[in-house]
């Protein structure tokens, strides 16, 4: 039948609401990422410390068994309080930043390469939904190796604890929470940024741990040379750890005030927004 004696219909079906349309990016970003064995052997190795911790503080409320084969204090060997959390919160971030080295730079970089925008804002999907979904790759997969094993451990800890540690300890379940959540969104976001301004893979994932440790490095360099930490303005992993400790209640000396350090957070949140902003465009002008 020639085209033209054909009679077209728009569709007729149910349509996927709105907010939930970013997330089909991410559930086919995921199924192709875990057919990586690197990236899937990273994962499973980031399960081994909360699996641990998870075993510290079980023997830690049952030491009949420890006591078979060492003497065992009254209480127990351990004392589980805000410190054990921080060190989780901790290694666990430490962890998702090395995975996201490996899994961030070959998010954006693809689209911008085989100039694939326009499949994607041809569609349903607008800029912010894109940028949602790509973040959304990183911060699901961080979430399940920090804050939801971390809520885990504490409602553990919690059920074999009596209430006189609740009532004392209760406000770490927002410390691990609001910990883990503000380091994915930075993490994520500087991913995707790197990812759309740098093309190469291995460079953009370099880059990251180029920042992250140069930071650290310049900032020490200042305050040696100049006498002075101005230089921790360029700390991001630094001025984290100082709100970590915040929200952990852990007193320790820090050249920056908290205020200084949120704010040092938010202006590295905003670059990164803007550099992927800049980015992701249906089109690229091009002038000769």
């Amino acid at each position: 039948m020639a085209v033209y004696k054909r009679t077209y219909k728009s569709y007729a079906g149910d349509l996927t609401p709105e907010w939930s349309r970013f997330m089909v990016i991410p559930r086919y970003a995921w199924r192709t990422l875990f057919q990586q064995r690197l990236i899937t052997i990273l994962y499973v190795i980031c399960f081994f410390y909360p699996l641990g911790a998870a075993l510290v503080i079980y023997f830690n409320h049952n030491t009949g068994f420890l006591a078979q084969y060492m003497p065992v204090p009254q209480g127990g060997f351990l004392k589980i309080e805000s410190s054990f959390f921080y060190y989780f919160v901790s290694v666990q971030c430490s962890l998702a930043f090395l995975l996201t080295s490996f899994i961030g730079p070959g998010l954006v970089s693809p689209d911008l390469t085989n100039n694939a925008l326009p499949l994607y804002f041809c569609r349903p999907l607008s800029r912010a939904g894109y940028v949602a979904g790509k973040v959304m790759v990183i911060a699901g997969l961080l979430s399940f190796i920090t804050w939801i094993p971390g809520l885990l451990l504490f409602l553990m800890q919690a059920g074999l604890a009596d209430k006189a540690w609740f009532d004392a300890n209760g406000y770490l379940a927002g410390a691990i929470f609001f910990s883990c959540i503000l380091w994915i969104l930075l993490i994520s976001v500087m991913a995707c940024a790197l990812s759309a301004w740098v093309r190469w893979k291995i460079v953009a994932g370099a880059l990251m741990l180029v920042i992250l440790f140069l930071g650290a490095g310049l900032a020490e360099m200042i305050r040696e040379v100049a006498r002075t930490d101005s230089g921790g303005w360029l700390d991001m992993a630094n001025n984290m750890s100082r709100v970590w400790m915040s929200l952990f209640r852990i007193r320790t000396e820090h050249a920056f005030t908290l205020q200084e350090s949120i704010l040092d957070l938010l202006l590295f949140m905003g670059l990164w927004i803007f550099l992927l902003t800049r980015k992701i465009k249906a089109y690229e002008v091009v002038r000769g």
